[in-house]
């Protein structure tokens, strides 16, 4: 899997992905990640890539030649065309089944706005996937895009000691993930659950299992309409009323 971002801040990205778990998968080979600097494809002699907007306006507006020449370019140098995204308040809310799919993909590329956002001819010409984390405002794409390179990454094979480090968290299969605790066993008089301390792992994984129910019910009831249930999921749930 490849990844580039295109930026106007690349050290920004690369202070990021140069740490933690991603910044080993990268130095290990598992994942290759990229920051494109757009202000090396401006032909303007003091690098600008912004101008004020048409029909006036706060803020400034990027420019679609640079973009759409650091796109090119990276196109050719790939001898192919990777699937684009925008992050963009405007596109769809990123969820977990849309980063197992794209997950799937061998070349991704990931456009950064800035300022008061880019001009709308080149998301015309380019067509990207355009991509929300959330319903609020930042000042660029940076942050959104390291989020998408992060949990994209994290799925791939290698990048993570194990597949249950991602199969057993919030949204992976439709829940949010159960309690998790660690030493000491008793802390400020609050003891860990004794199910997790009796060393018996099918009543360990049923216990996980209804608390994962129980606080996806709490948090996000919403979440259950679309979430793969079994029996003994509903009978916990319908439980729950009766209480």
């Amino acid at each position: 899997m490849r990844i580039d971002i295109l930026t106007l801040f690349t050290d920004m990205c690369s202070a990021v992905l140069n740490e933690s778990i991603i910044g080993r998968a990268r130095a290990a080979g598992k994942v290759e990640i990229n920051c494109r600097d757009i202000r090396d494809y401006t032909r303007d002699k003091h690098r600008r890539v912004d101008d004020k907007p048409y029909g006036g306006g706060m803020g400034m507006v990027m420019q679609p030649q640079p973009i759409y020449d650091c796109f090119r370019s990276l196109c050719d140098e790939l001898g192919t065309t990777p699937h684009l995204l925008y992050m963009t308040p405007q596109g769809k809310t990123l969820t977990q089944d849309r980063v197992k799919e794209l997950a799937k993909l061998n070349n991704i590329a990931i456009l950064c706005g800035h300022y008061e956002g880019i001009d709308e001819r080149v998301i015309d010409v380019l067509q990207p996937e355009e991509i929300s984390i959330g319903d609020y405002v930042l000042t660029g794409g940076e942050l959104p895009a390291l989020i998408v390179a992060d949990s994209i990454s994290r799925m791939l094979p290698g990048v993570l000691s194990d597949d249950e480090c991602f199969t057993d968290e919030s949204h992976y299969n439709g829940l949010l993930e159960y309690p998790q605790y660690t030493h000491p066993s008793v802390w400020q008089d609050r003891e860990v659950p004794e199910v997790l301390l009796s060393g018996h792992h099918a009543n360990v994984d049923r216990w996980r299992r209804e608390q994962s129910l129980l606080r996806t019910k709490e948090r996000r009831p919403d979440m259950l309409e679309n979430a793969e249930l079994t029996k003994d999921d509903k009978i916990f749930l319908d439980s729950l009323h009766n209480v």
